[in-house]
């Protein structure tokens, strides 16, 4: 029953980090319309950087040792700089909702990578109905013809990659620091590199900004780059790197209905088809066995 429960918990708080990073492309989109996207891509991280030293600091954290440092460096390197930064150049190619059929390809990197990081070892079972998800994204990606890739794919395909080896990475330092301490000192290892582009880039007529760009920019800071961690991280270090990573599936179309509600893009009866597929790869994928490693966890959220 408390294995159950577990599982259920940990597939809850990686819905809510999938619903997170869901409207991170969107808002990302609606931010670069005003916005430099390399202040955008550094400068959330610097924001969130901030609330990360202000909720060490009131939870009285310790420091992590000097092995923890240089692997927070690597998760650092993956999701705080990489994906953001390259993910948001691309933003300025492409439009949002191809954006999310490509970083669809996320839970195969991030199996991938929680296979060679953390000694994950999942069925045959849950290979297949992850490559079947995969392959549905790729597809709906590229559509019937190759001249369909636009070349902001590969500033994509970097960006998944990155992403892939931090939450891979991030999720094995959970374990051991806390799920939201993870991110937080992440965030902090980042600073040094984050202040002068974000100073170099920063709006020179900031008083012209509307609203939207405003609460985009925002939006990918807090909630992005900061709270949506809390929770992801927390889900991949209770319920396995893969089989919990297999959820970002969902986030592609959850991505096209914020890219339509906020950005006035359509949604074909082909999305819908693509969606029932994935959203059936994470059910069998959910289902398939995988071999846990064991290892020490804070417990802490």
């Amino acid at each position: 029953m408390e294995t159950k429960s577990s599982d259920v918990q940990s597939l809850v708080y990686g819905l809510l980090g999938v619903v997170s990073f869901s409207l991170t492309l969107p808002a990302s989109r609606v931010a670069v319309v005003q916005l430099d996207p390399i202040f955008v891509g550094v400068g959330r991280a610097l924001v969130a950087a901030v609330f990360a030293i202000l909720a060490l600091w009131l939870a009285g954290s310790e420091w992590p040792s000097r092995k923890q440092w240089l692997r927070l460096y690597l998760v650092a390197a993956g999701i705080v700089l990489g994906f953001p930064l390259l993910s948001t150049l691309a933003m300025t190619q492409v439009a949002a909702s191809h954006g999310a059929v490509v970083v669809g390809l996320l839970p195969l990197a991030t199996a991938l990578f929680g296979c060679w990081l953390a000694n994950e070892r999942p069925s045959r079972m849950f290979w297949m109905a992850t490559l079947v998800g995969s392959v549905t994204i790729a597809i709906f990606s590229l559509g019937p013809r190759l001249d369909s890739l636009h070349p902001a794919d590969l500033l994509l395909l970097g960006a998944v990659i990155a992403a892939g080896f931090g939450y891979a990475e991030g999720a094995r330092l959970a374990r051991e620091l806390g799920a939201w301490q993870t991110i937080c000192w992440a965030l902090i290892a980042s600073i040094p590199l984050l202040v002068w582009p974000t100073y170099q880039y920063f709006p020179q007529n900031v008083d012209v900004l509307t609203v939207s760009t405003f609460l985009a920019f925002g939006y990918v800071s807090i909630f992005s780059m900061f709270l949506g961690f809390f929770a992801w991280y927390k889900g991949l270090a209770m319920g396995g790197i893969a089989r919990v990573g297999q959820l970002q599936l969902l986030q592609p179309f959850l991505t096209l209905a914020a890219s339509a509600a906020l950005l006035s893009e359509q949604i074909a009866f082909s999305q819908v088809l693509a969606a029932t597929i994935v959203i059936a790869s994470v059910y069998f994928a959910r289902k398939a066995s995988i071999n846990i490693p064991q290892t020490r966890s804070t417990g802490a959220l």
